[in-house]
């Protein structure tokens, strides 16, 4: 079925951020007293949500729902000072991007990052906004790889499954686009390895974003 929109994963897909994600959840840490991890630890740490992130990090696997909210709230307000500092897209991104809406493709993002810093992303490292619907983690809707962010997004964008490519770099990713009837691609210049993508039906794992238009064109 000939590929009519493109459903993009955001953190170690589009722009890296694990810098910027370490710093912030390395100075949560400090802040309660506790000890930090590498920057590179985080490539597992994230991924699925600013709770199980808080879960990871934190030496206390007995945390209360109280206490994980707390830390969660410090990591918000962290987080929002420093998001842009280190951020940016990946090298071959914007050129994507442009190739793809030079196509006519429609174009969307669903994170499992907090739904108002994905917007906020978004908005700043793609100014001319060529996205036509962005989602990240919002309250009530389940977050990947639950597929309901993806189907929801494929009924805005008013195309079946088999239309929609869905670009991730996770397992979480490939499990989101399977799930929800997607042909799944996955990037190996994100946070995880080419292994965990094939151990999760990637349909096609790519090494640059120019790969991702030959795709989908």
């Amino acid at each position: 079925m000939k590929c009519k929109g493109l459903i993009f994963d955001l953190d170690g897909t589009l722009l890296n951020t694990l810098e910027d994600l370490a710093s912030a959840g390395n100075t949560t840490l400090e802040h309660f007293g506790f000890p930090v991890h590498p920057v590179d630890a985080y490539r597992y740490f994230v991924g699925e949500g600013l709770k199980t992130l808080m879960q990871r990090i934190i030496p206390k696997p007995d945390a209360s729902d109280d206490q994980l909210l707390e830390y969660m709230k410090k990591f918000g307000e962290i987080y929002a000072e420093i998001w842009n500092v280190r951020s940016a897209p990946y090298k071959g991104i914007p050129e994507m991007i442009s190739s793809l809406s030079a196509a006519g493709l429609q174009l969307a993002v669903l994170s499992n990052k907090p739904h108002e810093f994905t917007k906020i992303c978004v908005e700043s490292f793609f100014p001319e906004n060529p996205f036509v619907f962005v989602l990240g983690q919002r309250e009530g809707i389940p977050k990947k790889p639950d597929p309901a962010g993806a189907i929801e997004l494929t009924e805005k964008m008013g195309l079946v499954p088999g239309e929609i490519l869905y670009v991730g770099d996770t397992a979480t990713d490939m499990q989101t686009g399977n799930s929800a009837g997607m042909r799944t691609i996955g990037v190996e210049w994100g946070f995880r390895d080419r292994a965990e993508l094939q151990n999760n039906n990637a349909w096609k794992i790519v090494s640059t974003p120019a790969e991702v238009v030959s795709y989908a064109v």
